[in-house]
């Protein structure tokens, strides 16, 4: 008899035992009978539109800096408002922050040969601003009174074994250099026929590098008979202060300088063009001239804003639907038009599209308030067309923590879906993107094209930089990027909506899943990718960094660095701002990239 309690509170202890595991399951199903499967379905016309309003002629091509873009952070902060999601910037819905949105020519800017010439057989000139001459927008201002030299092409390859500044001196003189590269040099290099050395900020770098006090390029003889023109200020990619003064002329004021030293354009031209193959140096020189040239260049800065929502989930966990809201305004800068500059470039497809796509994924998910696991960050970035500048404000100053953000999908330029083909990108950095991704997909008729990499000239790179797993989508380039021509009218608003479908339903996936994925890093093609060409570009020797791609007054911030790489190796961690590498000061990336 004695032995029946035992037994029974044996079996009492048992079940008090499981409970904790009873309790979970129990919770478990409660929170999976809670948890939404689906959302709504996009609604084409509503998106559409929003492209309209976005692109509407109030907005003024929403370029940085404008009304036009002012007008639109408060079009989409009230879309949010009216959606009764919760503000998340630093003030209100707006995150605000500094940009340089445009370059300006002064009056002081001049070129002139130097009044205390000795070679009184030069007759002293002063060349006209726009038509014989133009400072090129990275410029520094300053003045110089200097010697000229001709340096060939301009360029230092060491991997190539080629250098036009062998045996020059051109400390403290005024360099003179041929855009582009010489063909033997094109032949050699990996990157499709063209190396980075014959960008003009890379020749810009290497006179600073050589001690050069100004660095003038000149076209030289263009293929097929173009016609000699100046670039359009602005036109020539590069920093904000490349720490040097820069130039372009006109061939015709080139070879008169030429001329006058008993040489011609076209004769430096050649044999700089065979200097690889030559025993001796390239074919780089000093004149008997003295130039006196300044550059005046205003930098025009303004506040704009990032335009960010919150809706809540049940934990501190939360995903980011963002895409820019940015364009070119009236194409000063960047339009592929050149004759259409001051028209307003209404930018549909880049990036209208993609902001309504963040504007119909938040009324789709504004229903299932209290019902997410994670929470969901509506993000809507300024500053992408001037550099990546609002993703990397928010990475660097972010207004959640960022370590609960537990994946990005960035959408720009969403509206010309074609043949039902659609790039998604950053599918290796989540550990679980690929199979949501099959399961998500299983009811559309798209046609991939993807790609397992993070890095490109959007959006989420700012994120990849911060370790956060990402996707972009994407429906590909076209005829009327950055153009006037880019239009609601020639966006596919079925097609645009089936993708978002498809973006809800991974949002979804990845928001109710029971794990996060986990970030993964994956190496570009060769490991010099965050080069100024804005991707897997590069030259020189792999040193592991990843840059920060926000603006700052000196030097290079590091975002990452790659455990193992030389910059590990030297200490290196995210965070440090490089000032100087070996003897060569580094105001920029472009420096790093030279160094």
């Amino acid at each position: 008899m004695t032995s029946a309690p035992t037994k029974e509170r044996g079996n009492l202890r048992k079940s008090w035992g499981q409970a904790p595991l009873i309790l979970a399951i129990l919770a478990l199903s409660l929170i999976a009978a809670d948890t939404p499967t689906t959302v709504g379905t996009a609604d084409e016309q509503r998106f559409l539109t929003d492209v309209k309003s976005l692109t509407a002629p109030s907005m003024e091509g929403r370029g940085d800096g404008a009304k036009g873009l002012t007008r639109a952070a408060h079009l989409i902060e009230q879309r949010y408002k009216s959606l009764g999601l919760e503000p998340a910037g630093k003030h209100g819905f707006f995150q605000p922050f500094d940009v340089i949105t445009g370059r300006h020519l002064r009056s002081g800017n001049r070129l002139q040969e130097a009044p205390h010439l000795e070679d009184v057989s030069v007759e002293h000139r002063n060349y006209k601003l726009l038509e014989e001459f133009i400072p090129l927008s990275f410029s520094a201002n300053g003045s110089v009174d200097a010697p000229l030299v001709f340096a060939g092409y301009g360029i230092t390859a060491q991997e190539f074994s080629y250098d036009d500044y062998q045996g020059l001196d051109a400390k403290g003189k005024i360099v003179l250099a041929l855009r582009g590269e010489p063909g033997s040099l094109s032949a050699k290099s990996t990157e499709g026929g063209h190396s980075p050395h014959e960008w003009v900020i890379s020749k810009a770098i290497n006179a600073k590098n050589h001690g050069a006090a100004a660095i003038i390029v000149v076209n030289g003889k263009l293929p097929n008979g173009e016609e000699d023109v100046l670039p359009r200020f602005g036109d020539v990619e590069g920093p904000e202060d490349a720490g040097i003064l820069c130039l372009q002329v006109k061939n015709s004021t080139a070879d008169n300088w030429l001329r006058n030293q008993g040489m011609t354009l076209s004769e430096v031209q050649t044999e700089a063009g065979g200097a690889l193959h030559a025993a001796g140096p390239p074919s780089s020189t000093s004149t008997r001239l003295i130039l006196s040239l300044t550059v005046d260049i205003e930098r025009i800065h303004a506040t704009v804003n990032n335009v960010l929502a919150y809706l809540p989930g049940k934990t501190g966990e939360y995903v980011i639907l963002g895409a820019h809201y940015d364009h070119l305004g009236r194409g000063e800068a960047h339009s592929m038009a050149p004759s259409q500059i001051g028209q307003i470039h209404p930018g549909a497809d880049d990036n209208a599209s993609g902001t309504a796509g963040v504007l119909e994924l938040a009324r789709l998910f504004a229903p299932l308030k209290g019902q997410l696991q994670r929470g969901i960050l509506f993000a809507n970035f300024a500053g992408e067309e001037l550099g990546l500048l609002g993703s990397a404000e928010w990475v660097k100053n972010p207004t959640l923590p960022l370590d609960k953000a537990v994946a990005m999908l960035n959408m720009d330029m969403i509206g010309r879906i074609k043949d039902d083909k659609v790039y998604i990108g950053g599918l290796g950095t989540g550990t679980t993107f690929q199979p949501i991704l099959d399961q998500a997909e299983s009811n559309t008729t798209f046609k991939y094209e993807n790609s397992p990499g993070g890095y490109s000239s959007s959006d989420h790179t700012s994120f990849v930089t911060k370790r956060i797993p990402v996707l972009f989508f994407f429906s590909g380039l076209h005829s009327d990027y950055h153009k006037p021509s880019d239009t609601w009218d020639k966006i596919n608003a079925p097609g645009a909506a089936h993708l978002l479908d498809l973006v809800s339903n991974i949002a979804l996936r990845i928001d109710t899943a029971q794990d996060r994925p986990a970030y993964v890093a994956v190496e570009n093609p060769n490991p010099h990718a965050g080069t100024p060409s804005g991707g897997s570009g590069g030259y020189g020797p792999y040193f592991g960094s990843i840059p920060d791609f926000g603006q700052i007054e000196n030097g290079v911030r590091f975002s990452d660095v790659k455990p193992g790489s030389p910059a590990a190796k030297a200490g290196f961690q995210a965070g440090d701002v490089l000032i100087q590498f070996g003897d060569k000061p580094i105001k920029n990336l472009y420096d790093f990239t030279d160094a």
